[in-house]
C-alpha cells in the first residue's frame, strides 16, 4: 500500500492494517445495517486487512460480533439482528493508539490491540447522522465516509435540500413539519401540503431506506401518512410528487485533490403490484422486486449531466468517502435532485456497489479503495 499522502508527521499504517467494522445500531435500520455488514465481511481481503467485526445493538451496546456473514443475512422470516452481551467494547485512545477494550462484569478489562481505521456500516439515526463520527473524531480514529457535518445534513432531508438550494441545485417542492408545527395547527399544515398537490410522499425527515415513507394521493389520507411517518421521527418532509424517472449516481471521493468520482448512472425499475414506489421490500427483502439498469438508457448528454450534478451535490454537503445521489429525470429532460445519501446500502445487491460494478470497479475493490481512502485520511479538522 502506497502512504505517498499522508500528512506530514503522520505514522504510516501497518503493512496489515486492522479494521474494525462497526454495524447494527439504534435504528430502525438495524436489521439493513447487519445485511450490508454480511456483504462487507463475506468481500473484504482478509490477506490484506486484519477485520474486527464489532455489533452495536438495539439498547446501544458494543459487543464482539461474529464474522459468519449467513448470520447477518436478510430472510424473509427474520431480520438479523445484534443481540446484547456481558462483555461490552469499547473505543479509547491510550497512549496515543486507539484501543479496542473489552469489559465483563467483576473482571479485568481487556485490550484487543490497536485499530487502524473503523468502517462504520450503520444507516440512519445514532450512526449515518453524525452522532457516530463525532465519537470517533474524539478518539482521533480514522473512518470511512463523510465527516460530522456531511453526515448530519445527509440525513436530514429538509436541511439537505437547504444546502443544495443554496449550492444552485433543483429540488422539487417540499414541505418541512416540525412535531411543534403539526401539534400547534394542523389545519395550517395540511393547507400547506395542498398547495403542493397531489400525490405527494411523506417521510420521516431523517431515516432511510424507505423506512415510514407514503405515498399520498388525497387531503383524506394525509393524517395517516404523518402519523406513520412520526413513528420513526417527529420532523417530516412531505414532497410534491414529481413525474419522472428515478436515476441514481455513485459517487466515490478522489485521492489528494482529485475531484470526486462518478459512476455510470443507473435506473431503479420497480415491478408493479403490490409497489408502488422503491419500498423496503424492493430494496432488501425481494430479489426480483427491483432492477438496476447501468447505464441507464437515457441521452449521452443526460448522463454526463448527472453525473455532474452528482459531484457538485457530494460537494455541496462536503461529503468524503461515498456516496449515492438520487435524481429525478423528466420528460422535459430536466434533472431534479431529489437526495444523497452519505452511507448508501453497500450489500452485493444494492445500488451504490452494483453502479460501480457495471462501471468497472468491483465490491471486493470499492471495500478496499474506500479503506485506502480512510487511512490517507488526516484526523482532526480537515
Amino acid at each position: 500500500m502506497s502512504h505517498e499522502n499522508l500528512a506530514a508527521g503522520e505514522t504510516a499504517p501497518r503493512a496489515k492494517p486492522r479494521v474494525a467494522v462497526l454495524f447494527g445500531g439504534r435504528s430502525s435500520e438495524h436489521a439493513v445495517s447487519c445485511v450490508t455488514a454480511a456483504g462487507v465481511l463475506g468481500a473484504i481481503n482478509k490477506d490484506k486487512y486484519e477485520v474486527i467485526p464489532i455489533g452495536i445493538a438495539k439498547t446501544g451496546q458494543w459487543v464482539l460480533a461474529g464474522a459468519d456473514t449467513a448470520q447477518w443475512s436478510l430472510a424473509s422470516t427474520a431480520l438479523p439482528e445484534v443481540a446484547p452481551s456481558p462483555q461490552t467494547v469499547t473505543l479509547a485512545e491510550i497512549g496515543g493508539e486507539h484501543q479496542l477494550i473489552v469489559a465483563s462484569p467483576n473482571e479485568v478489562p481487556q485490550e484487543l490491540g490497536t485499530v487502524d481505521v473503523v468502517f462504520p456500516l450503520l444507516h440512519g439515526p445514532f450512526g449515518e447522522d453524525g452522532t457516530i463520527q463525532g465519537l470517533l473524531e474524539l478518539s482521533d480514529t480514522r473512518y470511512v465516509g463523510a465527516g460530522v457535518l456531511a453526515s448530519a445534513v445527509g440525513m436530514d432531508k429538509h436541511y439537505m435540500k437547504v444546502v443544495f438550494e443554496a449550492a444552485g441545485l433543483h429540488v422539487g417542492p417540499y414541505v418541512a413539519v416540525t412535531d411543534r408545527q403539526w401539534l400547534k395547527d394542523p389545519e395550517l399544515v395540511r393547507k400547506q401540503v395542498d398547495r403542493l398537490g397531489f400525490p405527494v410522499f411523506v417521510k420521516p425527515a431523517r431515516a432511510g431506506s424507505s423506512m415510514g415513507i407514503s405515498k399520498v394521493d388525497s387531503l383524506a389520507d394525509l393524517d395517516a401518512a404523518i402519523e406513520e411517518a412520526r413513528k420513526h421521527d417527529l420532523k417530516l418532509v412531505i414532497e410534491a410528487g414529481i413525474i419522472g424517472r428515478e436515476i441514481e449516481c455513485a459517487v466515490l471521493e478522489g485521492r489528494g485533490t482529485d475531484a470526486p468520482r462518478t459512476s455510470m448512472p443507473g435506473e431503479i425499475s420497480v415491478a408493479g403490484g403490490t409497489h408502488e414506489f422503491y419500498d423496503f421490500n424492493a430494496k432488501y427483502v425481494e430479489d426480483d422486486a427491483a432492477s438496476l439498469s447501468c447505464p441507464a438508457d437515457i441521452p449521452e448528454e443526460a448522463i454526463a449531466r448527472v453525473r455532474e450534478l452528482a459531484a457538485a451535490a457530494f460537494d455541496a454537503v462536503g461529503a468524503e468517502g461515498l456516496s449515492r445521489v438520487d435524481f429525478f429525470y423528466t420528460p422535459a429532460g430536466e434533472l431534479i435532485i431529489n437526495e444523497i445519501n452519505t452511507m448508501p446500502g453497500f450489500t452485493p445487491k444494492s445500488m451504490y456497489p452494483q453502479m460501480w460494478a457495471a462501471s468497472g470497479l468491483d465490491y471486493a475493490d470499492l471495500i478496499d479503495e474506500l479503506i485506502y481512502l480512510a487511512l490517507h485520511r488526516k484526523t482532526g479538522l480537515r
